[in-house]
């Protein structure tokens, strides 16, 4: 055994943060970490089972269980027998914490006003990696409870970033991923009120041996014109955006306490396919929501084709003790469930069609780790008909596709 066992359930950002623990927990061979998620229900009882599943693998180890489900649930954690600490969202990026005895280490994350002193580097086995630019939320929608698992919104300084951009693509690699709770709503609790525009303007120009940036999932809303511009017409900005947009009915979106309307999310889509017809569409969509009908639910269904969304995040609704969402007047379990399975089938036709599309097509790709496999800068997953260096990017021509994943072979040169 070689460091500590780091098991991290959820975000992007969740697995940033795992690598500064992994970090800063070096060398401590007897330690496993969960970094937990409390997006939904499932996502808690996830992290439990691993809890359990982790105790009978290693008997001896010392088990610390952390992340926003750790936050919002402490008490729930620090019950367990197999648990030796809990540790919220502040003390996981704290070295210390991982040395103490303490059983239980939680302090209020709303008082939080500072970013994490530790910004991710990376994912150990991806060829990109993912920077923290932004933490917690300043919204308040009526099913989400990770406000109260990340605190209020707060922003990496400009230059803090630029440098850690420069020191990733000095490590070797080749595609960052800005990530956050709320990235869009980046800037205004820093001198000058940069934007999220802004800061990618000046990663670019600062760090120019940078070949790709990605952004993690975006409020759609928030997309003001200077970020538009970059997405739409800077060719370092990767053709992929995932949008939060949770449903596509007027009025659920209300419930939900959104602040967009289903017209404003085809309208943004539109806009960006025009400018740039390349780019790959992801979404999270909530199946069931509280007072979801069947012709609500039939909206959210449309928007999937009305907006092509090929990278289909799906939830089924789970009502979160303490979220105004609890309150109201639920759906019922199997009509959630058949609901999330006809929005998942509807993405992945979405998904097949648009693969097919991509066949004798000739794509950028960053190779993985292993050098077989890769994603598109549309993100579409590749897979190389023979071994390619890893962490390079390949030109590569789309052959066939296969369980999901385009097939491909190197472009010869002219």
């Amino acid at each position: 055994m070689s460091g500590p066992e780091i098991i991290t359930l959820g975000c992007r950002l969740n697995i940033a943060e795992s690598e500064a623990i992994r970090e800063m927990t070096a060398g401590q061979d007897d330690l496993i970490v969960i970094n937990s998620c409390a997006v939904t229900a499932e996502a808690v009882r996830q992290a439990r089972q691993a809890i359990r599943r982790a105790r009978r693998e290693r008997p001896g180890a010392r088990i610390m269980v952390t992340g926003c489900a750790a936050q919002t649930e402490p008490a729930t954690f620090a019950a367990m027998p197999e648990v030796d600490a809990v540790l919220g969202n502040r003390e996981k990026m704290e070295a210390n914490s991982y040395a103490s005895a303490a059983e239980l280490s939680v302090s209020d994350i709303m008082a939080v006003r500072d970013t994490a002193p530790h910004m991710a580097s990376a994912f150990a086995e991806h060829a990109r990696a993912f920077l923290e630019v932004q933490n917690g939320c300043d919204h308040r929608c009526t099913f989400c409870i990770i406000p109260y698992g990340r605190g209020n919104s707060r922003s990496v300084p400009e230059g803090a970033v630029i440098d850690k951009v420069k020191q990733l693509v000095d490590a070797g690699y080749r595609e960052i991923v800005l990530t956050g709770v709320d990235v869009t709503s980046y800037g205004p609790d820093l001198p000058g009120s940069p934007s999220l525009g802004l800061l990618i303007e000046r990663i670019l120009k600062g760090v120019s041996a940078l070949p790709r940036l990605r952004l993690s999932s975006l409020d759609s809303v928030e997309i003001d014109e200077r970020l538009f511009d970059l997405i739409a017409h800077e060719p370092r900005m990767m053709p992929h955006l995932h949008l939060s947009l949770q449903s596509g009915d007027d009025m659920i979106l209300k419930r939900m306490k959104r602040r967009h309307a289903r017209a404003d999310a085809v309208r943004i889509v539109e806009r960006l396919k025009s400018a740039r017809p390349e780019i790959s569409i992801g979404a999270d969509i909530i199946a069931g929501f509280p007072t979801e009908d069947e012709a609500m639910f039939g909206n959210s269904l449309r928007l999937i084709a009305e907006c092509g969304i090929v990278h289909g995040h799906i939830f089924p609704y789970s009502p979160r003790a303490g979220t105004p969402a609890a309150r109201m007047p639920q759906v019922d379990r199997a009509t959630i469930k058949a609901r999330a399975a006809r929005l998942r089938a509807a993405c992945a036709g979405e998904r097949a069609r648009w693969l097919q599309s991509l066949i004798g097509s000739t794509q950028s790709v960053l190779v993985e780790r292993n050098g077989m496999n890769g994603h598109a800068e549309n993100f579409a997953p590749v897979r190389f008909a023979r071994p390619q260096p890893p962490s390079s990017i390949v030109r590569a021509v789309i052959t066939g596709l296969e369980k999901d994943a385009l097939i491909a072979q190197e472009a010869q040169d002219d």
